[in-house]
């Protein structure tokens, strides 16, 4: 009968065995090729059209202590402003923003982002119309900026 030192150290040699063994088998079979002829498995699939999605992120706060842009009034500005550039749809969020201003000072604010798609050969078009809704969110709300995001999608509607 074995004891239980002995054993511990089989049990314990064991493991490391297996572990220096398995363990080299295991990387080399993720860094094998697929065979010539064979197509490897996509995780993904690429469906629909090319898309720009374009974020625009427009705080509340107003200098002067002038009271911050309200939903009653950010609505009627997008009513105004970004409906009628983009009539097929948008997406707006509530949020917090933070960021530092011109003069250096940490702002903390409520915000909205307001997301648009649109087919990515129309790019060129929509950009002077994303750059005047920015433009007058800024004149008529005394904003220092509204950030602007661009991102390349596929979508299928």
């Amino acid at each position: 009968m074995l004891s239980r030192k002995t054993r511990s150290r089989i049990v314990a040699s064991s493991a490391a065995l297996a572990i220096v063994t398995g363990t080299p088998q295991a990387y080399a079979a993720l860094d094998r090729q697929p065979a010539p002829g064979h197509q490897a498995e996509s995780a993904t699939v690429a469906r629909g059209k090319p898309y720009i999605n374009t974020r625009l992120y427009f705080g509340t706060g107003r200098p002067d202590g002038k009271p911050p842009v309200s939903n009653r009034q950010f609505l009627a500005f997008v009513d105004k402003h970004v409906t009628p550039k983009f009539p097929s749809g948008l997406t707006i969020q509530r949020g917090r923003g933070q960021w530092r201003d011109q003069n250096g000072h940490i702002g903390r604010e409520g915000s909205y982002e307001l997301s648009v798609l649109y087919p990515a050969s129309e790019a060129r078009d929509h950009d002077a119309d994303l750059e005047k809704i920015r433009s007058a969110y800024k004149r008529l709300y005394d904003q220092e900026s509204v950030l602007r995001t661009d991102d390349h999608e596929r979508a299928d509607f």
